[in-house]
């Protein structure tokens, strides 16, 4: 018998490193991608053709949730885009956006002398779809996050051929009636297909059509289905080790200001105790004291 899905689900979850790849990671659906790239760049960029490169750098597979395609854009200007799926907030992500758009720029140097290169450099943009969480310290709600090099005064662009683009599904949160735009639908398949039954009316589209076609669980070979279901179960178990850190963390932080109120109200008594004990030396009545220090006659008395 062929494998079930682990969870009762008609179409495959695009957010592991599967279903992404799945998606995206192949010539046959390279259709699918550049729909969604001229979605991102919204006119100002029109992509006819990628070529998906045969050195892609593609992130250890025990890394759940970093699928990462260097693909080469045959049209006019022969752009490079870096896309990356990224699941869970990792340390220094905006830095490492920098260092694979550097690495991928310093590739194109010419061996030996390079006088006559004049540093001709193809643009470069870094795509980034985070599913749970913001590249911003402080998040603003935002989902989509243009990132280019400006004037910090003037707010001038200085140079338009490097780029970033951060899609933040954790703030991706429209419903169906509110989708503005070919983006906002990309998003909300990306998001929500796994949890669905059959494709919404709204975003009949052609190209949709095939990436819910590709995403049904039972077209899939028994091969594929068991692929699968390990990146789900990979995913799954990240969660929970998430989970358990966070709720560890919470846990050991409130054990900690609880050690600290009692510390602080130790102290507290203690002062009062001396206070008591130095007002009793004066010949001050067990009464007067109470009042006083704001403790009861008998706790007076008893010190």
């Amino acid at each position: 018998m062929p494998p079930k899905p682990l969870i009762a689900q008609k179409y495959i979850d695009p957010l592991t490193d599967f279903g992404f790849k799945r998606l995206f990671g192949s010539e046959p659906n390279k259709d699918l991608l550049i729909d969604l790239l001229n979605s991102v760049f919204n006119g100002r960029k029109y992509i006819i053709d990628l070529e998906y490169n045969k050195h892609e750098h593609t992130a250890d597979i025990k890394d759940e949730g970093s699928a990462i395609f260097d693909l080469t854009r045959t049209g006019k200007d022969g752009e490079h885009f870096i896309i990356e799926m990224q699941r869970g907030r990792q340390a220094n992500f905006k830095k490492r956006a920098i260092y694979y758009t550097s690495l991928l720029a310093a590739g194109h140097a010419p061996k030996g002398k390079r006088s006559a290169w004049a540093y001709e450099l193809p643009e470069i943009f870094f795509i980034g779809l985070l599913e749970d969480f913001s590249v911003e310290t402080t998040n603003d709600g935002s989902y989509v996050r243009d990132i280019c090099l400006m004037n910090r005064n003037t707010g001038k662009v200085l140079y338009d051929g490097l780029g970033y683009i951060f899609l933040e599904l954790v703030n991706f949160v429209k419903t169906e009636d509110e989708l503005e735009g070919n983006l906002d639908k990309w998003l909300y398949v990306l998001k929500n297909i796994s949890r669905t039954e059959k494709m919404p009316l709204f975003i009949r589209k052609t190209i949709f059509e095939k990436v819910f076609s590709i995403a049904e669980y039972s077209n899939m070979t028994k091969e594929e289905k068991n692929m699968y279901n390990a990146a789900l179960k990979r995913k799954w178990n990240n969660e929970n080790v998430l989970d358990y850190a966070v709720k560890t963390a919470i846990k050991e932080e409130r054990a900690k200001a609880e050690a600290e109120k009692q510390k602080i109200i130790a102290e507290a008594i203690a002062e009062k105790r001396k206070v008591v004990t130095e007002l009793k030396k004066l010949g001050m009545s067990s009464k007067d004291i109470a009042r006083i220090v704001g403790m009861s006659q008998e706790e007076v008395e008893e010190i």
